[in-house]
């Protein structure tokens, strides 16, 4: 997906390219012509109906997975800084995970040994298509190729007491950054900004709320990351969690194995992880 990514626009272009049919299959009469004639018309990749799989019979893998980046925004929804009963940000809070904590959409997510307290956040997230540095902000999603659904999966041991409470350990576990299902192209995206987004565990209901609540939107979040770092195709930009995490729950709630977290945006997808 990255290589495809690197292709640019052209790329893109001839993912989306109308072909013609194969040679003597005939799928219409166009007008003024014979029957039997290749039609005038030539039809999508899609709408042929071919190159299709049923789904119960593949393994979906993450839609990125071997971004040169994963950044990550901290404490970037107004309901969850009120959770936390913390300010709101005057500027972004940038962290990272590192690539090898990435899995699919529907693969396991390992419980750490050394870990006692893992916790769910589900996330947006927008993936680069388009390289660039100290990119303004009116100009800032034509470097977004699309979307995808994330679980920000931390260990808040490892990321609020140890380690000196920096927060890359707890954050970077192997498998700790489930995505998928798939990458949504940002023109199939009605308003990124106003998505339902929530997530589950065992069937519980644990965050609901709107990506209306992004304290910084895309724009200014490509800006400011783009003033430190060259962005380029396949970063990863997760973009923040709403409430309902389980360290901020009376009592904390924690996974542990055998739970299940299925975590859904609106127009993205679900995704579900078991955890083991």
């Amino acid at each position: 997906m990255r290589a495809f990514l690197e292709t640019g626009q052209s790329g893109l272009a001839a993912a989306k390219r109308w072909v013609p049919p194969r040679v003597g299959v005939t799928t219409g009469t166009a007008a003024g012509s014979s029957p039997g004639a290749e039609p005038q018309q030539p039809r999508r990749v899609l709408e042929s109906g071919r190159h299709r799989l049923p789904r119960e019979t593949v393994r979906l893998l993450a839609p990125v997975g071997d971004p040169e980046k994963v950044i990550c925004v901290g404490l970037n929804y107004r309901d969850h800084c009120l959770e936390q009963d913390v300010k709101i940000p005057k500027e972004p809070i940038i962290f990272s995970k590192f690539p090898s904590a990435i899995i699919g959409p529907f693969d396991d997510i390992v419980h750490p040994e050394e870990s006692s307290e893992v916790d769910w956040e589900v996330e947006l997230a927008a993936v680069i298509g388009k390289k660039g540095r100290r990119i303004e902000e009116s100009s800032a999603l034509e470097h977004v190729v699309g979307f995808t659904v994330a679980n920000d999966v931390s260990a808040r041991d490892w990321q609020m007491r140890r380690n000196g409470r920096q927060w890359l350990l707890g954050k970077t576990f192997d498998t700790f950054c489930p995505l998928g299902p798939a990458l949504v192209t940002k023109e199939a995206v009605t308003d990124v900004h106003n998505l339902s987004i929530r997530c589950s565990v065992n069937g519980r209901l644990m965050q609901d709320s709107s990506t209306s609540q992004l304290v910084f939107r895309l724009p200014k979040l490509i800006a400011w990351v783009s003033g430190f770092v060259t962005l380029v195709p396949g970063d990863i930009l997760l973009t923040g969690t709403p409430p309902g995490v389980g360290v901020f729950r009376k009592p904390p709630v924690f996974l542990k194995r055998g739970d299940e977290v299925q975590c859904e945006i609106e127009e993205l997808g679900t995704i579900c992880n078991k955890v083991v």
